[in-house]
């Protein structure tokens, strides 16, 4: 079988990486164009992009995917089937190319959370299960019909951090178990709208402004933003420190108690062991944070050089 591989994060590697040691015939893998990035803005290649050519993998990377030439590029590789993780939007005349079609990855149960973000916003939204789902490309994006399913349980304990390596890792398994059945033929697509509800759920893309902690929200609810967006983008607080500076808080860990010592926006704390932050309908406890322009840190380690 001749597979064509598409995608660019590092959540893309660990199912190219799978095609490669299970012997696969990738014969191109198309990512996204250089970029400069950060402060010194260095042209900085994608995950995919390394990955590739660290095992001397046939490269395209097209700024624009309608264009002639890359078209009849692929038209020359006549691939069987296309693999899709975490890559932009296809034109029909790319996706439909393949007598197998375009398989893609995405990492929730569709039809729920189908959008941008779908790791981040199960999390965001207190779900206690999510999973990855493999299903053939059409028009509208993340309803084509699904392949196979992996339901996977989100622990108390998980971030988007956790959950993003639990699902890229399952994910390439699902995508070699996809594989396997469209080669022996052994599948049956199931039509997205058979399993839609009135309770759909979306995933759209995120914002700055989704970070920030407004705490006359349920205490709960600021628990599952920051477990959602930890460790990137995250979570952050805005507050007026000592000096009546305006100052900017991430958290990257907490955790909850139903226990509301003073109005909402205030804080409680030792100034040793503990910090906590009054909400609507109880406290929440900060375990690991960054002040702004500083570090990443415990809360112990952060209360011996600040105090509030």
């Amino acid at each position: 079988m001749r597979i064509i591989f598409l995608g660019t994060p590092d959540f893309a590697v660990a199912t190219l990486d799978a095609l490669v040691q299970n012997k696969y015939n990738v014969i191109a893998v198309i990512t996204a164009p250089d970029k400069p990035a950060g402060r010194g803005q260095e042209i900085k290649f994608s995950d995919v992009k390394e990955y590739a050519l660290q095992n001397n993998l046939p490269l395209l990377q097209p700024p624009n995917l309608k264009d002639e030439l890359f078209v009849e590029h692929l038209k020359f590789l006549k691939a069987d089937l296309q693999i899709v993780v975490a890559f932009r939007m296809l034109p029909e005349k790319v996706w439909n190319m393949p007598p197998l079609g375009t398989m893609n990855l995405h990492g929730s149960l569709l039809p729920q959370y189908r959008g941008a973000a779908p790791i981040n916003w199960a999390i965001i939204n207190g779900e206690k299960t999510t999973g990855v789902t493999t299903f053939l490309l059409k028009h509208e994006i993340d309803t084509g019909n699904i392949l196979f399913q992996k339901e996977v349980e989100i622990t108390n304990d998980d971030d988007f951090g956790t959950m993003y390596y639990k699902l890229k890792t399952i994910g390439a398994g699902l995508v070699l178990k996809s594989i396997e059945k469209i080669i022996a033929n052994d599948y049956k697509p199931i039509t997205q709208e058979l399993l839609e509800t009135s309770q759909l759920k979306h995933a759209p893309k995120l914002t700055k402004e989704l970070g920030k902690i407004n705490c006359e929200n349920d205490v709960e609810d600021i628990h599952n933003l920051i477990r959602g967006l930890a460790p990137i983008p995250c979570a952050y607080y805005d507050f007026i420190d000592a000096k009546g500076k305006s100052t900017q808080l991430k958290i990257y860990k907490s955790s909850t108690e139903k226990i509301q010592n003073l109005e909402a926006g205030k804080f409680i704390t030792d100034n040793k062991t503990f910090l906590k932050l009054s909400c609507t309908n109880g406290n929440l406890l900060i375990l690991e944070l960054q002040l702004q322009g500083k570090k990443r840190m415990k809360i112990d380690e952060f209360l011996r050089g600040y105090k509030f």
